[in-house]
């Protein structure tokens, strides 16, 4: 009989520490130069794919070669999210803590499905959630877990709500049965996510009622409550209500306590998507934004858009962690464990497998300090205001939605041009012009019908310079 190998393929130990010698150097060289890359990336569709081999290798080959072809073939096809010229979306910030953190979380590669699976990671996970809430002025008793987003703690937080509603569908599903029109009521301003949770969890889209807003994009009560009655004189079933504490185009902040009201006389279950705006209640002075989302049922925030944290790391919270685990807890013989009062956090949500994002969240925190988070979150406040300031005193610009956060919304219009069409199309070859310049990425969005142009200001990096040098781009850009 032939002796086994005396190796294994793949990188020797030395190899390995050479690699991770030079992509931290790499990784710190990055964080320092990205400012001075193109934001966005400058290739054509298929520009990458026609540069990698159509088949994998047959033999391994050196790490250092393959590093050396992230700068050779991957870079040249990366959009910088964390250039602190990146506008676009929601601004955001890989950290270097985060960075650490995400590498030795991948190193460690544990499964944090159970509490004996990594006793750990579900204990620093609880821990760090609730360093959360206290940061944010939120009710400390709430159960948290971590997702990979806010699209799936919104998933997560319906199906709750939809298991509240007492209508067994967990056990008997939706279809070959009796039941009344089910309804999930949200703002016209509400993100997709929430539409997107409902035609998966069998409400469908004419499920979804969206209700229009007030003259600064927050959800009117008044119309939530007709809604809501009209949907009970019909028979049909409220399930849930969607308040957003700042929203995707104009980052517009819903009256939740007013909200809550209603859901509490109706006994409707209350989801508050915080995702970005939640990072306010750092501030003292922005906290009064979060008024009435410790009445929720469930509430999620993600700290990869406005806590600095890589992605991908979405919160949620409930009040009701017994509705959500009935909602969700399904345990086979083989994963049935002994230990009596431990959080085993798979039966919280759809995922089985769930990397240790905690780790990275956990060092952020500890990293930058809750004044540190609170001064970076009051500055890109300040950069939107400022920006928002000059906009105003611009002629031919205007803002087309208030500025309550780091967003802001404006357009140009010059004088004498009244055409909607036209301006949008003005304003689109803006926005064109600007990110192929590679100076800065802005994104766009439509308020009220108009298009606008949307600069979110959310990197760590970003500073008055970056802002105005944008600002200044798109003037430029005018015909």
């Amino acid at each position: 009989m032939s002796s086994p190998p005396a190796t294994t393929p793949g990188p020797t130990a030395a190899e390995l520490r050479a690699a991770l010698d030079e992509a931290s150097r790499w990784v710190a060289d990055y964080l320092e130069s990205v400012g001075e890359r193109p934001v966005l990336a400058q290739v054509q569709p298929g520009e990458i794919a026609a540069r990698l081999p159509l088949a994998a290798p047959a033999s391994g080959e050196p790490l250092s070669q393959i590093l050396a072809d992230i700068d050779a073939l991957i870079m040249p096809g990366i959009t910088h999210w964390n250039h602190p010229s990146f506008f676009a979306y929601f601004g955001i910030t890989g950290s270097g803590p985060g960075i650490v953190g995400e590498l030795i979380s991948a190193a460690l590669n544990v499964n944090a499905m159970l509490w004996r699976t990594s006793p750990a990671a579900t204990e620093l996970e609880q821990r760090t959630l609730s360093w959360v809430l206290e940061m944010l002025a939120l009710p400390a008793t709430w159960f948290g877990q971590i997702t990979d987003s806010a699209s799936a703690s919104t998933l997560c937080a319906l199906a709750a709500a939809r298991q509240a509603a007492g209508l067994d569908i967990r056990r008997l599903g939706m279809a070959g049965r009796d039941l009344p029109r089910l309804r999930v009521y949200t703002s016209e301003e509400a993100h997709s996510s929430v539409e997107k949770a409902c035609i998966v969890l069998g409400f469908g889209q004419e499920g979804v009622t969206k209700i229009a807003t007030d003259d600064a994009f927050r959800m009117r009560p008044d119309l939530l409550s007709d809604a809501i009655g009209r949907d009970l004189a019909a028979g049909v079933r409220p399930v849930a209500v969607v308040a957003s504490v700042g929203t995707t185009s104009t980052t517009s902040v819903d009256p939740v306590d007013a909200m809550a009201d209603i859901c509490a006389r109706n006994e409707i279950w209350l989801h508050v998507d915080a995702a970005y705006g939640g990072a306010a209640g750092l501030l003292e002075s922005h906290r009064h934004l979060l008024a009435g989302c410790e009445r929720a049922d469930s509430l999620v925030f993600n700290p990869h858009k406005w806590l600095f944290t890589p992605v991908d790391c979405s919160l949620l919270y409930t009040s009701r962690p017994d509705v959500l685990r009935e909602a969700f807890s399904l345990v086979p013989f083989y994963l049935t464990s002994s230990e009596s009062d431990v959080v085993n956090f798979m039966d919280y949500g759809v995922s089985l497998g769930r990397r240790f994002r905690a780790l990275k969240l956990w060092m952020v925190i500890r990293a930058y300090g809750r004044d540190g988070l609170a001064e970076l979150v009051a500055g890109h406040i300040d950069l939107a205001r400022r920006l928002a300031e000059l906009i105003e005193a611009e002629p031919g610009w205007e803002l087309v939605a208030p500025v309550p956060l780091s967003t802001v919304c404006f357009r140009a219009h010059p004088a004498g041009v009244d055409d909607e069409a036209a301006l949008e199309q003005l304003n689109a070859d803006l926005v064109e012009r600007v990110n192929a310049s590679g100076l800065a990425f802005v994104s766009h969005t439509k308020v009220s019908g108009r298009y606008a142009v949307r600069i979110a200001i959310g990197n760590a990096a970003s500073g008055w310079q970056h802002v105005a040098r944008a600002w200044l781009a798109l003037r430029q850009a005018v015909p």
